[in-house]
């Protein structure tokens, strides 16, 4: 599941921020001051949104650690001014993009997924079993070239970029057929059968993309 570190020291603004974030299928860890949020960042979250007003550190100097850490996760600050120098600033500082308060959550959300999508988590995965060209839309399993359509691949890539966690339906089916989960996932699961059996999967007992019931799907790690 992607993780999003929320540092806003605001509960009027981080707890229905959070709520809504959740409700996309992220795991959210709020966070009210800057000293938690350096902690969290050092947990590798998928992405950081960050108040740049908050109490001990305040977003800029958490912006600039995390960077001089060599860190890349992307940053979303949020700032309560529109003044142009203080958003230049924080991108000065590394963040990634911003968004002034106060903010509708529709375009907050959009920004989120615009950043996730450019983090470089789908670049070639280090699983030995299968190895993933984003950009050529290519896919290799021992070293043999798969064949598969649009959304196989999609899947596979999402399935392989997450390897090792639990990927979630409602992910799966935000991220590939872009749409909410309302219930049925059958074109999933074929999808998820097909491709099973294109990596010689054995559906009774797989070894490479396991079912977790009531949740998703998970591909192993190849740890031999």
């Amino acid at each position: 599941m992607t993780r999003v570190l929320l540092a806003e020291d605001d509960p009027a603004i981080s707890e229905p921020l959070a709520r809504a974030l959740r409700r996309e299928g992220y795991d959210v860890d709020v966070r009210a001051d800057g000293k938690a949020a350096l902690e969290a960042s050092a947990e590798n979250p998928d992405l950081v949104v960050l108040d740049l007003g908050l109490p001990y550190v305040d977003g800029l100097e958490v912006c600039r650690r995390i960077r001089a850490e060599g860190r890349t996760v992307p940053v979303l600050i949020l700032t309560a001014r529109a003044d142009e120098v203080d958003t230049v600033v924080g991108l000065d500082a590394g963040a990634d993009d911003y968004v002034t308060k106060p903010f509708r959550l529709a375009e907050l959300l959009a920004r989120v997924r615009a950043l996730l999508r450019r983090n470089p988590t789908d670049a070639p995965a280090s699983n030995e079993l299968v190895r993933i060209d984003p950009e050529g839309r290519r896919a290799w399993f021992k070293d043999e070239e798969l064949q598969l359509t649009a959304k196989e691949f999609d899947l596979l890539r999402v399935l392989v970029r997450e390897q090792g966690k639990v990927v979630s339906r409602e992910q799966l089916m935000r991220e590939i057929w872009e749409t909410a989960w309302f219930g049925s996932t059958k074109t999933l699961d074929m999808h998820i059968s097909v491709l099973r059996r294109k990596l010689g999967d054995d559906a009774g007992q797989p070894r490479y993309i396991a079912t977790v019931r009531g949740v998703g799907f998970r591909f192993e790690r190849d740890d031999d």
